[in-house]
């Protein structure tokens, strides 16, 4: 499958971006790589300060949002000679996950989650605490999070009668600001032909220019191809006015390429 012959495919991604690069290569693209992610930033005593609280307190909910949240904290707890207990509340408290990564910790921990979001969205899992919203009046939820969409999660979490403690282990950089400005001149100026996005993140980043926006939604809505890795990203894409977008199925990287790939065989043949 050569879909993407003589097509110049931006990747906004940092982690596996070499991967994506070489996938895109194999397809017969071009790929350019401008990571606008942002560097993950540590908060290693905010991180110990919250493994503490897990251990000695008591909640009737633990949220984990990220594989990369979960991971931290179980660092920390290590750090701390407490990841024993750390583990062992999170055996006892039942657990509500979004995202493939975090399953994938618990698996790897063999921890069993009672409630998981299907399509992997914040919104499923809160829909799912909406539905039993009478029993878990005045509750204590454990809430992993990092600094986006902290303060709104949390009030969502509040109006559902919880009182929730905030953990938020790491937290984002600003993206490094030629990366930013050379992508955005690039779809700006349409000389890619699709741009692959695999986080939120990376999308809130380049939509941060107030300054840039309208003419990024004009490029985007006018002939560049914005590629998410899955419903979350999609969906930011979409709130930000990109009105044609592509996603796979299965939410993972190697599908995201080939799906990418079958839209251009698929639209050559129109």
């Amino acid at each position: 499958m050569k879909g993407l012959v003589n097509k110049r495919i931006g990747i906004a991604a940092e982690r596996q971006a070499e991967t994506i690069a070489t996938l895109v290569t194999k397809h017969g693209g071009s790929p350019t790589i401008h990571s606008i992610q942002g560097q993950w930033l540590l908060n290693d005593e905010i991180c110990k300060n919250d493994v503490k609280t897990l251990v000695n307190g008591s909640f009737d909910w633990v949220v984990l949002t990220t594989g990369i949240g979960a991971r931290t904290l179980e660092e920390a707890a290590e750090k701390l000679n407490e990841k024993d207990r750390f583990l062992q509340s999170l055996q006892k408290t039942p657990l509500a996950i979004r995202g493939s990564k975090t399953l994938k910790w618990l698996k790897g921990h063999n921890l069993v989650p009672e409630r998981v979001s299907e399509d992997g969205t914040m919104e499923h899992l809160i829909s799912m605490f909406k539905q039993e919203r009478e029993n878990e009046k005045g509750k204590r939820v454990y809430l992993q999070l990092y600094d986006q969409d902290d303060v709104e999660l949390k009030q969502q979490f509040e109006s559902l009668g919880f009182d929730p403690y905030l953990s938020k282990p790491y937290s984002y950089k600003q993206p490094d600001p030629q990366a930013l400005k050379l992508l955005t001149e690039q779809i700006i100026e349409q000389s890619l032909d699709a741009v692959v996005f695999t986080s939120k993140t990376q999308v809130r980043n380049l939509f941060s220019q107030v300054d840039r926006k309208e003419a990024l939604v004009k490029a985007f809505n006018d002939r560049v191809l914005a590629v998410a890795v899955g419903k979350v990203t999609a969906g930011v894409l979409e709130e930000q006015g990109i009105e044609e977008l592509i996603q796979p199925e299965n939410q993972k990287m190697g599908q995201m390429i080939v799906r990418l790939s079958e839209y251009y065989e698929e639209t050559s043949l129109k």
